[in-house]
């Protein structure tokens, strides 16, 4: 891994994804966000070859590919953990774990992501401002929709990590893009639009100026129209939820042969499928007990 530096004491580790931390001073650091679990090891080592002790995580949200460490650095280096309320009531436990996964058993769930079980140090406060977290000035705007307790922060420096409320030029071709609610993502990235911090972080892997932020809204909005319209368009008939995850594999050519991975597809054409709910685009009803969609006349 590579420690990239943005501007002042906000830096970068390329991982996988890109995980920011700012530099408290030489040694100490706070990370924003603590990456996947099977990159633990090459992300300690990036901060020993550098000299820096991760003093605290200020979390963006608890997916696994965003906090899988905290509980670690919380043991291994006193580490202080902050997360907003939902997001900690998420990770609190294996059941309410499960309600990110969503679609996976309980056991899955543990065998996949137990270590994302934690309790955080710090909550962070409900409302849009400044937050003070180990000696440092953040300001934290509040973007739930990928996420109950999505969170983007920006640092000192005034250089602003979207975390996953904006998704990088890069990932513009996601077959099905996550989000808990689209709607409400929807609203959220409009949070950023016009913020004129002096750069943005996407942690899947993007670096973008505040005159380049606003065309990256627009495309990220343009990809969720573009997959809901697409989606819509294979409901010909009154379908079931399953018969539209079908008909969506089939689509986009997604024939996995893993189950996990199968619930995963299921999950994400769900949540697009409510947002065409949401958006008066698809009307829903029962028949002997099923819920059927049907495109609205």
């Amino acid at each position: 891994m590579e420690l990239t530096h943005i501007l002042g004491n906000t830096w970068v580790i390329q991982a996988d994804e890109l995980i920011p931390l700012y530099k408290l001073d030489d040694h100490r650091c706070i990370l924003l966000d603590s990456g996947l679990p099977n990159e633990r090891e090459a992300l300690e080592q990036t901060l020993l070859e550098n000299g820096l002790l991760p003093v605290g995580v200020l979390c963006s949200h608890t997916h696994i590919d965003h906090c899988a460490s905290n509980q670690y650095l919380q043991t291994k280096y006193h580490a202080k953990v902050a997360l907003t309320a939902p997001e900690a009531g998420m990770c609190s436990s294996l059941l309410t774990l499960k309600c990110y996964f969503l679609t996976l058993t309980a056991q899955q769930v543990e065998e996949q992501a137990s270590g994302m079980i934690h309790t955080p140090d710090v909550l962070v406060p409900q409302e849009d401002g400044l937050f003070s977290f180990l000696g440092a000035d953040f300001h934290i705007l509040h973007t739930p929709g990928h996420s109950p307790g999505h969170i983007c922060v920006i640092t000192p420096d005034d250089v602003c990590y979207t975390g996953d409320a904006l998704m990088s030029q890069e990932f513009l071709n996601a077959k099905l893009p996550y989000n808990l609610c689209h709607r409400l993502a929807q609203d959220s990235r409009e949070k950023l639009r016009g913020l004129r911090c002096a750069a943005f972080v996407m942690p899947h892997r993007g670096v973008c100026s505040p005159d380049q932020v606003d065309q990256l809204i627009d495309a990220n909005n343009a990809l969720l129209e573009k997959r809901a319209g697409e989606v819509l368009a294979l409901v010909t008939e009154p379908m079931t939820a399953s018969a539209i995850n079908a008909a969506a594999c089939k689509f986009y050519e997604l024939f996995t042969k893993k189950p996990s991975k199968g619930l995963y597809l299921e999950r994400n054409v769900r949540f697009l499928t409510e947002y065409l709910v949401e958006t008066e685009q698809l009307d829903s009803f029962c028949r002997g007990g099923v819920v059927y969609y049907r495109q609205r006349a």
